[in-house]
């Protein structure tokens, strides 16, 4: 009898009880509340993401490995496990859940006053409340180091001024979590969004996430008071650790993309007939799916090996998250391709979910780190050589 790519190895004898169970309520939710209506998501370009994240906040998914505030307090592993299977619905609403709990809620519970955790923090748990994160520029991508967004002193208060481009979640987020740098160091501030100056705008005509909501923020003399500022955030080693925090959970979202590829793959190559028999019987069909299932079980090791590491050292090196999310989404890019040649002419087709999987990984490829940042921060481990400057 055939087995499902993940279960060649037998992985699962490797969760525990508590993990499989979260996996299988993950699973559930994708499958009644994501996969039916995805398709139509992505064509139309739009999400009913306040939805969604009440439905997620309720099942406790929102910053769910954190702890307190109505946070879950859930492992490493059985977060990565979640956002295996959201992203093996659709990699944006993978993202809404992780640019969620592990950017603006990670940022606010790590750096934040008490003040501001017991403001933002209960209600995001619980999906009333939308938050983003403003680090990525129009002209700053790779090297945050030099963002234009500032922040200066008037009196009391501070006054933000600048822009964030490709921000998940901006144009319908309640509390923003913007970096800036003041005269000496970089700063954070959780922004509630109705400030005045504050604005945010969709960035339409996307070709990739397009179920996920995407803004620019526009930053004009915006106004603060001292208490909005992330009072333990000094310097850019507090948006880097945030964005290590949500790298892990790319790492294994992108096997949940990879594995709804190859599962879909494994299904039409068994009912499609050329030749007078099934396509899934031919040498070079095999070949493909032997070699893709070996990819995902490798991905899956990597990315549980971390997790352990992450819940019995309390952290990870940003050079191990590194390791994870340049394999796994380099690797699940190339399965989703692979997946679509297996489908022919159908692997365009919006009634499968191969071609949307692979416009997504694109995405998923470049954010939160490109490839060539990943290689250059495991390159610099290797050596002990900055390449970054020139």
């Amino acid at each position: 009898m055939p087995v499902a790519p993940l279960d060649l190895l037998d992985l699962d004898t490797l969760l525990t009880d508590e993990e499989r169970d979260i996996r299988a309520l993950c699973r559930r939710v994708a499958d009644e509340r994501v996969r039916p209506y995805v398709a139509d998501w992505y064509e139309n370009g739009a999400t009913p993401v306040r939805d969604l994240a009440l439905e997620f906040g309720k099942l406790g998914l929102l910053g769910m490995h954190l702890t307190g505030y109505g946070c879950a307090g859930a492992n490493a592993v059985s977060y990565g496990l979640a956002c295996m299977e959201l992203e093996a619905a659709d990699s944006g609403v993978r993202s809404l859940v992780s640019v969620q709990g592990s950017l603006a809620m990670f940022a606010i519970w790590k750096y934040g006053s008490d003040e501001q955790k017991q403001r933002w923090l209960p209600g995001m748990a619980a999906g009333e409340l939308l938050g983003c994160f403003g680090l990525t520029e129009p002209d700053h991508g790779s090297d945050p180091a030099t963002m234009s967004t500032r922040a200066r002193r008037d009196g009391a208060d501070w006054v933000l001024s600048g822009g964030k481009m490709w921000i998940t979640n901006a144009p319908l987020a309640d509390v923003a979590v913007i970096w800036a740098r003041a005269s000496d160091n970089v700063i954070g501030f959780a922004v509630p969004t109705d400030t005045p100056g504050f604005s945010a705008r969709e960035i339409k005509h996307k070709m990739s996430l397009r179920a996920s909501s995407t803004g620019e923020i526009t930053l004009d003399e915006v106004r603060l008071p001292d208490s909005a500022r992330l009072p333990g955030a000094l310097g850019l080693k507090a948006p880097l650790s945030c964005l290590t925090e949500a790298r892990f959970g790319i790492v294994w979202g992108a096997l949940g993309a990879a594995r709804d590829c190859v599962a879909t793959a494994i299904d039409y190559a068994g009912s499609r007939e050329q030749f007078g028999r099934p396509i899934a019987g031919f040498q070079l069909t095999q070949a493909k799916l032997a070699d893709m299932a070996l990819e995902l079980q490798k991905g899956f090791l990597l990315a549980l090996h971390l997790g352990r590491l992450r819940d019995s050292a309390g952290a990870l090196r940003p050079e191990q998250v590194s390791v994870g999310k340049l394999n796994n989404v380099r690797e699940a890019i190339k399965i989703a391709r692979q997946c679509r040649t297996i489908l022919g002419g159908n692997g365009i087709s919006g009634e499968y979910p191969i071609m949307r999987h692979a416009a997504n990984l694109e995405s998923v490829l470049t954010y939160e780190g490109t490839s060539e940042i990943h290689q250059l921060v495991i390159g610099q481990k290797l050596t002990g050589l900055s390449a970054f400057a020139g």
